[in-house]
């Protein structure tokens, strides 16, 4: 059910049915004393129904979502019938300034959350996006991509032992999902604790606004207003669906230069041969392998590496579920956006076959 706070009032302004509206909503102040304000988007349908909250850059260098969110506000997809539609483009705008994840105090706001009033700039920020934004929705989707050096192929993050959480995270119309309540202080666990549905989509690369990604993240807004019958129309299925919640970092046990093999997006099976590490004049040091069959989440973008260094994320749905994707996805066009989305993240990486299977 929608919270009790008035849709219809927003930063000492109203918003009326079936309108639109755009605000400066100040955070906190600068080194000079002036107001730190991030943008924020209200759209409102002509009918009650539940708040949704769509953020993104809440680590400032990761702009994907950003890109999503602008193209949402600037080339409407849909028209809302009910409820109202909060979309905030960058959460960490002091971060988004300076082109880096954190914040000017050297602190994680994705680790500051619900934040404090009396606290570091970093629970400051958070507090007051908090109480201003994230208390008064019902519903959360948070935009994020991997960290710097790194790739995600698409996937949404959600506790899906939450069925409310779980039926707004199926809705969004990934083929990857993966079960997590997510790291204390982050936006998404905080926000579900105080009733707002929340979860994340993670794709892409940092710096970035990757026209896959913005399609992808575009379509799963849709998809979830039209679950909560804000839009009309019915949810987009995903090809296929999997749900997991077992993954891990694979990391080099050597120092080198990776040659890969794989690419974001892949099924791989135990023993397959992910990288091969080779010295600069192309001599085999160590080849990395699947350590079980997977599916590759996410991946380096950087070739050269020291021992102990992530280099590619898997998850490990079940043998039965990874056989019926990899059928499906065999079935494909190579312009369905599966395709495009993996062939497009595979550019920033060169990809061979490994000999063995020449």
């Amino acid at each position: 059910m929608p919270k009790d706070d008035d849709p219809s009032q927003w930063f000492g302004s109203t918003v009326q049915p079936q309108s639109r509206a755009s605000f400066a909503a100040s955070l906190s102040e600068s080194y000079l004393g002036a107001d730190v304000t991030i943008p924020v988007h209200v759209w409102r349908g002509r009918r009650e129904g539940p708040t949704v909250c769509v953020t993104a850059a809440v680590h400032g260098d990761e702009i994907n979502g950003a890109g999503a969110i602008r193209q949402i506000i600037k080339e409407p997809p849909f028209e809302i019938v009910a409820g109202t539609l909060v979309l905030v483009p960058v959460v960490n705008i002091l971060g988004f300034e300076r082109h880096t994840r954190y914040l000017p105090d050297r602190r994680d706001l994705n680790r500051s959350f619900p934040g404090s009033k009396t606290g570091s700039l970093a629970s400051r920020i958070a507090a007051s996006f908090f109480t201003q934004i994230t208390k008064r929705c019902d519903f959360g989707i948070d935009l994020h991509t991997a960290a710097v050096r790194r790739t995600n192929f698409p996937n949404v993050r959600a506790d899906m032992t939450d069925e409310r959480v779980a039926s707004f995270a199926r809705a969004f119309g990934a083929g990857l999902i993966v079960s997590a309540k997510g790291p204390k202080g982050s936006l998404r666990n905080a926000a579900c604790d105080a009733g707002c549905a929340t979860l994340i989509l993670e794709a892409g690369e940092v710096w970035k606004v990757e026209p896959g990604v913005v399609e992808y993240a575009v379509r799963g807004i849709v998809n979830c207003l039209k679950h909560l019958e804000m839009v009309e129309g019915k949810p987009e299925e995903p090809p296929y669906r999997i749900e997991v919640d077992a993954t891990k970092w694979i990391r080099a046990t050597r120092g080198g230069f990776l040659e890969f093999h794989v690419a974001p997006g892949d099924t791989v099976e135990k023993d397959d041969p992910l990288a091969t590490n080779t010295d600069l004049t192309g001599a085999e040091l160590n080849i990395i392998k699947a350590p079980h069959n997977g599916i590759i989440l996410g991946m380096t973008t950087i070739p050269s590496v020291a021992p102990g260094d992530p280099v590619f994320h898997l998850a490990f749905p079940r043998k039965s579920a990874l056989r019926k994707m990899e059928r499906i996805v065999g079935g494909l066009d190579n312009d369905s956006l599966h395709e495009r989305m993996r062939e497009g993240l595979a550019s920033s990486v060169l990809i061979t076959i490994p000999e063995s299977d020449a």
